[in-house]
């Protein structure tokens, strides 16, 4: 498997010190999201889909993990309800491919009842 920057373990940093109080409280709730919600209304970003990836990240994906890159890329998906910043990135590309083909309309409420609740206990979030 190639190595990408944080396939071996998060690239976030649990007690960062360069995020302010204020920018870790913005962090926790997810409040940092929310301009994510204009790229929805504009119609280049879902509610609910995989992550988009840097362009590093992307272009050193192997065979079975590009099938994730041919769905609309969103805010929130399974593996963010699944652990958020606690899962490991193999599980992570794991869980979206989940998502890919399991898609119902059922999964795509259950995930966004599960994000929010996630926004408010804050858990994963850092």
């Amino acid at each position: 498997m190639k190595k990408l920057y944080n396939r071996e373990g998060n690239f976030k940093i649990k007690d960062d010190p360069r995020i302010t109080r204020i920018g870790r409280l913005l962090r926790r709730t997810s409040i940092d999201e929310l301009p994510q919600v204009i790229n929805v209304i504009k119609g280049s970003l879902c509610v609910v889909g995989p992550r988009a990836l840097a362009v590093e990240e992307g272009d050193l994906l192997e065979d079975w993990e590009k099938k994730r890159m041919q769905v609309n890329q969103g805010i929130t998906g399974l593996w963010q309800v699944s652990g958020r910043s606690d899962i490991s990135y193999e599980e992570r590309i794991k869980l979206d491919l989940y998502y890919i083909q399991n898609w119902s309309i059922w999964l795509e409420l259950k995930i966004i009842a599960l994000t929010i609740i996630k926004m408010f206990k804050g858990s994963g979030a850092y």
